[in-house]
């Protein structure tokens, strides 16, 4: 048995960043994706999020990649949020995502982020929040190449 501990956190956003994610849609739908991930063995240490974009911390087992873990919750918790009609017009997510590895040292400070996701909005729209992530990680812009 192979003895792996990779921690990602991985941030998608609602199509076109509508803000679908109200306070009681959104307990609801952290809860379901919090549910869906344990019957699908994914850990998932922690999840939050803002009007139109969720973060979670995950630790990913041997057999998982990122692709298809952000796969499976974004996929189930799209189809469950429409077949519950939590939302008056049709839910979903936007297909790209961001996905970093955060070492164990860094594990409770991302916790904390994760969790303080409201009032840190108060200060930083999604969009800003989303391109200094991109910059941090050496995403660059995105559409541009380096080089």
């Amino acid at each position: 048995m192979p003895y792996i501990k990779i921690w990602i956190h991985l941030i998608w956003a609602t199509k076109n960043r509508y803000p679908f994610l109200q306070k009681p849609v959104r307990s609801k739908i952290i809860s379901h994706i919090r549910q869906n991930a344990k019957d699908k063995h994914i850990h998932l240490d922690f999840i939050n999020g803002f009007d139109e974009h969720i973060h979670t911390l995950i630790s990913l087992k041997a057999d998982q990649t990122i692709a298809k873990v952000a796969h499976l919750l974004k996929g189930e918790s799209s189809h469950w949020v429409n077949e519950q009609q939590l939302t008056k017009t049709k839910f979903g997510w936007q297909d790209e995502y961001m996905a970093v590895s955060v070492s164990h040292s860094a594990i409770n400070k991302v916790r904390e982020y994760i969790k303080n996701q409201e009032e840190h909005h108060h200060k930083k729209t999604f969009a800003e929040e989303y391109q200094l992530f991109l910059d941090k990680y050496g995403f660059g812009i995105l559409g541009k190449t380096k080089g």
